[in-house]
């Protein structure tokens, strides 16, 4: 028999989950009208913990949730592989938020109380019947103006797509791809402290997806000392990294550390919330050589601005990458005209 729910999870359950946890995996296919395999399908994709099948942890907000997808994946003609990248999708990025709100509050409530981590997990506990209506009812809100962000850009990029004569074998979107990585990340961070450390990691961030943004680019991900963004135009994606290699500090600087920046023109290919294909693996290619403060392009991509007055481009020499053979790295730079 499973241990009995404690007050505080009851109480958590009501407040977060619309309802207690009342039905078995059979229980809920049936009132979802879909097999237990389906339940265990939609489960797993999602992110959550599997369960022996007998234990009550679903509710009528699961039912629903299930039904609804699943009704949809029936009108829309979706097979396996489409219906279950819609699921994890979602339940990947709201694990990953989840976790990153969760954090933030309790560092705030240990700042704020002067707790210790223990005792500010405990008050976050307390708070989260509070906070978690605001919460939600932010993300849907991102939700549906990153929704209508994506949906204007693929009306202006592809209302004419039936009449252009691109390749059917190449990669779907053509778009300026770089990076940005922190110089020496791990002897700038050897010896932080864990509170230090997401100091660190969180206003490198915060910098890159500002300029990034403002620039007119956008962020496909961070991965910890670094940052991987697209922009739709090769000009945007110049502006872009220059901004990002000029804000960053010297290169002794505690605050704001200097980067190696890359951007390559081409085609990729966009899936799960990233971005694949050649241009990105020359681009993570070209940060390694880049010297701190720095853009590298290759040569593809210095042709494509060479006509742009307000860039400066200086051939730099060749150099063997294992696996790319010899790259010819171009660096980028704001032409002075005094």
């Amino acid at each position: 028999m499973p241990p009995e729910n404690s007050e505080t999870e009851i109480h958590l359950d009501e407040a977060l989950l619309g309802g207690p946890r009342a039905y078995t995996d059979r229980d809920l296919a049936e009132r979802a009208g879909v097999s237990e395999a389906d339940v265990r399908s939609y489960w797993r994709a999602l992110g959550l913990p599997s369960t022996d099948g007998t234990e009550p942890i679903f509710t009528q907000d699961d039912a629903s949730a299930l039904e609804e997808m699943f009704s949809v994946a029936a009108t829309e003609d979706l097979d396996d592989r489409s219906l279950t990248t819609l699921i994890r999708s979602t339940g990947h990025t709201t694990e990953r938020l989840v976790l990153w709100q969760v954090e933030a509050l309790v560092e705030h409530m240990a700042r704020r109380h002067g707790l210790d981590d223990t005792s500010a997990r405990l008050l976050v506990l307390d708070r989260l019947p509070d906070l978690a209506p605001v919460l939600e009812r932010q993300l849907v809100h991102a939700w549906r103006r990153q929704l209508a962000a994506v949906a204007g850009r693929f009306a202006v990029e592809f209302s004419q797509a039936r009449a252009s004569n691109i390749d059917s074998g190449a990669l779907p979107l053509p778009r300026a791809v770089g990076f940005a990585d922190i110089v020496s990340f791990t002897k700038r961070t050897a010896g932080l402290g864990s509170s230090e450390l997401a100091d660190f990691v969180e206003l490198f961030e915060a910098r890159a997806r500002d300029v990034i943004t403002a620039a007119g680019g956008r962020v496909v991900k961070t991965i910890g000392d670094a940052v991987l963004f697209v922009a739709d135009d090769v000009v945007t994606g110049a502006e872009v990294a220059l901004g990002l290699a000029a804000s960053a500090g010297p290169e002794d600087s505690a605050d704001v550390p200097p980067v190696r920046v890359s951007l390559v023109w081409g085609r990729v290919l966009s899936r799960f919330g990233d971005v694949f294909g050649p241009s990105v693996n020359l681009a993570s290619r070209l940060t390694e050589l880049a010297e701190p403060a720095t853009v590298l392009l290759d040569r593809g991509t210095a042709a494509l601005l060479a006509g742009e007055s307000q860039f400066a481009l200086t051939a730099q020499p060749e150099r063997e990458v294992p696996g790319l053979g010899v790259v010819e790295p171009v660096r980028l730079q704001w032409a002075y005209t005094g």
